[in-house]
């Protein structure tokens, strides 16, 4: 097995942790952890050195891409002490290119995802203002070959109604109540370990950049067109 492949070992204690979520089953299969760790960290370096091929992408290295295991209780409902899941995020490089792209591994429930996930007050109005000037444009973007081939329909949190200053009536209003624009796409376990998992992700985040492109443009001018960073 490549080195690049995610193991049937680290999906198998993503298992056990789910059902032994206690600090004392953790601490006896410590060495289990490290070891799943260190492969989805190889993993997510071959990812990165695939990515940079056709992107810019800011992280350094798969280990400063994954994010903790561990669980901050102070500020969650749910009490247990790990995450039974193994997550990464990439972040494209320089402030001309918007966009993140997020990899989840947890038995069942193994999904990519690529998007726009919290963008501040500033963003989030420039893009609503595009949308409501430029729908047709989106349209042809969302129903491009590329992403409806790859993604399930955008997804991502949204307001009930419609946001302050545009018009409930107006014929993308679907989208302008977005809060949050995430493009998903779902994996078996089995496709999980595939050795050809690791150049597949690279495909799908690759098929979103029509999209990318066109957001990074948005986002870094202004109504007229004209550059603002």
């Amino acid at each position: 097995m490549e080195k690049n492949t995610i193991a049937s070992s680290s999906i198998t204690f993503i298992k056990n942790l789910e059902k032994n979520n206690n600090r004392d089953w953790f601490a006896e299969n410590k060495t289990q952890y490290t070891a799943a760790q260190s492969n989805i960290i190889a993993f997510a370096d071959q990812l990165i050195t695939l990515m940079n091929a056709h992107d810019a992408i800011e992280n350094t290295s798969g280990k400063k891409s994954l994010y903790r295991i561990y669980n901050d209780v102070r500020f969650s409902k749910d009490k247990a002490p790990y995450k039974p899941r193994f997550a990464l995020g990439l972040q494209r490089a320089t402030t001309s290119k918007r966009g993140g792209y997020y990899l989840h591994i947890q038995p069942g429930n193994n999904f990519l995802a690529c998007g726009f996930f919290s963008p501040n007050s500033d963003d989030l109005k420039r893009i609503r203002k595009d949308i409501e000037l430029n729908s047709a444009v989106w349209r042809k973007i969302l129903n491009s070959k590329s992403i409806k081939d790859n993604f399930v329909e955008l997804a991502g949190n949204k307001v009930l109604t419609s946001p302050r200053g545009f018009s409930k009536d107006h014929e993308a209003i679907d989208l302008i109540r977005h809060k949050q624009f995430i493009l998903r796409h779902n994996f078996t376990d089995k496709e999980v370990i595939d050795p050809q998992f690791v150049y597949r992700v690279n495909e799908l985040f690759q098929s979103v950049r029509p999209f990318f492109d066109y957001m990074s443009t948005v986002l870094t001018t202004d109504l007229n067109g004209e550059t603002i960073i």
